[in-house]
């Protein structure tokens, strides 16, 4: 498996977390040219209050959010619009670590809601965004915003959801 997933909320066991996070993580390392079976994410379900700790611990921000990432190491491109140089695996009987992501129930419920979206779409979204970062792809410079939601954009369309970005 690329994912380990650890589930903090058991409303999350009824949300898919296990499943969804698997196929979110295969579809980016797939799209992106990379061996799942080489690497391993590992994926906690938690909930706003918790989220919010580590918000605050690691972001200085304390409120909850829908996402958190961090990558195992910087894999950030110089170049604003560049994509990052892929991570390399580890020779040896262990798949290389990408890093780690912590997603809310609580925020994705009401986010999902306020688009008026699929549950399991927001968070398969939510899932591919944040293991794009784990791959060092970001969205604080415009160009490299444009670069990630277009990746975004084309690894949910073969997974069947639709465009996050679209107004529609």
């Amino acid at each position: 498996m690329l994912t380990e997933t650890v589930l903090e909320d058991a409303r999350w066991q009824d949300a898919g977390l296990d499943s969804l996070a698997e196929t979110a993580a295969r579809a980016v390392l797939d799209h992106l040219g990379l061996d799942p079976e080489a690497f391993e994410i590992a994926v906690l379900g938690c909930d706003d209050s918790r989220i919010a700790e580590l918000n605050t611990e690691f972001r200085d921000k304390p409120v909850p959010t829908n996402v958190l990432s961090w990558p195992s190491e910087e894999r950030g491109a110089d170049a604003a619009g560049d994509a990052p140089e892929p991570p390399e695996a580890e020779d040896g009987p262990f798949a290389t670590e990408l890093g780690d992501i912590a997603i809310s129930l609580d925020t994705c419920l009401r986010e999902a809601h306020d688009l008026g979206k699929p549950v399991s779409d927001h968070v398969t979204h939510l899932l591919v965004h944040g293991t794009l970062h784990l791959l060092g792809y970001d969205h604080v410079r415009d160009a490299d915003a444009t670069l990630m939601e277009a990746l975004e954009t084309e690894i949910l369309g073969k997974l069947g959801v639709a465009d996050p970005y679209s107004q529609d």
